[in-house]
């Protein structure tokens, strides 16, 4: 029988392929795939909590290994090139294909061993580390992982898969196709520092609350697109006043007298503001928001993950309670 010498040495297209099995690794196509769907270098080194010469390293061995540039610069974000994005399609069916395979592999096990990974937006972090403490008693074996960020982090991380289970506010307004399971109530109420002028005043407007000074969260925050949602409603906007990242900065900046702000009350559970912020009586308040349970609609829940979501709904009664003992301190402008 002839062989060709085509054959004998191999096509090259097939020696591309190899050349990429051989020489390409997974944390390089984990760091592909980060990059394009952040749209920066930066971004996807916070992710992978690795620096950016680490990542731009790796990056630069990845383009050696498939020859073509996978990258272009554009202003401070960058695109991939049609290399990249045909790179970055294949590092999503591996990735998939990988965590579809470690589902199957922690049913198999049982609930005895495997891992958890839950996502939560950034209030959600005052009762979820309390739920998943629970959960780990109940199933010691099982390894588990919490990321904490805002809403638009969440959402991004869902879109890549990076989690089992999400814990976030509306749902319906992630732009992804979702299941959703009611978890707990989130409302958002008004607090202002003991001395402000609208302590102890009734019904309140959301007129009369646009002339005072607003903290805000930062872009991005589910708070922040609830309040200004409210505002708009009524053809108005908040007088911002400054932009904080986090629920912590802002009561400490109530406290040192920046301002009022619209928060969850669940940011109140721990601490309460130590004696220093008052819930203003203010109409329309609290808006009334909820927390969900949420994982991409299609996608096959781990024996694990099944385990967690049924464990957390059944502690949604003592989260509540948590929240009503909270809002009774709060109520009538007393003191927290």
């Amino acid at each position: 029988m002839t062989t060709s010498s085509q054959t004998q040495k191999g096509s090259p297209q097939s020696e591309a392929t190899g050349r990429f099995v051989r020489h390409a690794t997974l944390r390089q196509l984990q760091l592909l795939e980060a990059i394009v769907r952040l749209g920066s270098f930066t971004r996807a080194a916070e992710e992978m909590f690795l620096t950016q010469p680490t990542v731009s390293m790796q990056i630069k061995k990845l383009t050696d290994t498939v020859g073509t540039p996978l990258f272009l610069h554009v202003g401070r974000n960058v695109e991939p090139t049609d290399a990249g994005r045909e790179v970055y399609a294949a590092c999503r069916t591996i990735l998939r294909s990988l965590t579809d395979l470690e589902i199957k592999l922690a049913d198999l096990k049982g609930l005895k061993s495997g891992r958890l990974r839950l996502g939560v937006i950034t209030t959600a972090k005052y009762f979820a580390p309390e739920i998943l403490g629970a959960f780990c008693d109940q199933f010691p074996g099982i390894d588990v992982s919490l990321k904490v960020t805002n809403r638009t982090r969440i959402i991004e991380r869902m879109a890549a898969n990076d989690d089992d289970i999400y814990i976030f506010g509306e749902p319906t307004h992630a732009g992804l196709d979702v299941e959703a399971t009611f978890l707990a109530p989130n409302p958002l109420i008004v607090l202002a520092r003991t001395d402000h002028p609208l302590v102890g005043q009734s019904g309140i407007t959301v007129e009369r609350l646009a002339r005072e000074r607003f903290l805000l969260r930062e872009p991005g925050s589910g708070i922040r697109d609830s309040v200004v949602r409210c505002f708009a409603d009524r053809g108005l906007r908040p007088n911002v006043r400054m932009e904080l990242g986090s629920n912590e900065a802002i009561k400490h900046a109530i406290i040192a007298g920046l301002g009022i702000s619209a928060l969850s009350l669940h940011t109140l559970t721990l601490d309460g503001g130590a004696g220093r912020l008052v819930m203003l009586d203010v109409e329309g308040f609290p808006i009334e928001r909820s927390w969900y349970l949420v994982h991409p609609k299609g996608r096959e829940l781990s024996t694990i993950a099944k385990a967690f979501l049924a464990f957390a709904v059944d502690r949604e009664p003592e989260i509540r309670a948590s929240l009503d003992r909270t809002y009774a301190v709060l109520h009538g402008s007393q003191p927290a």
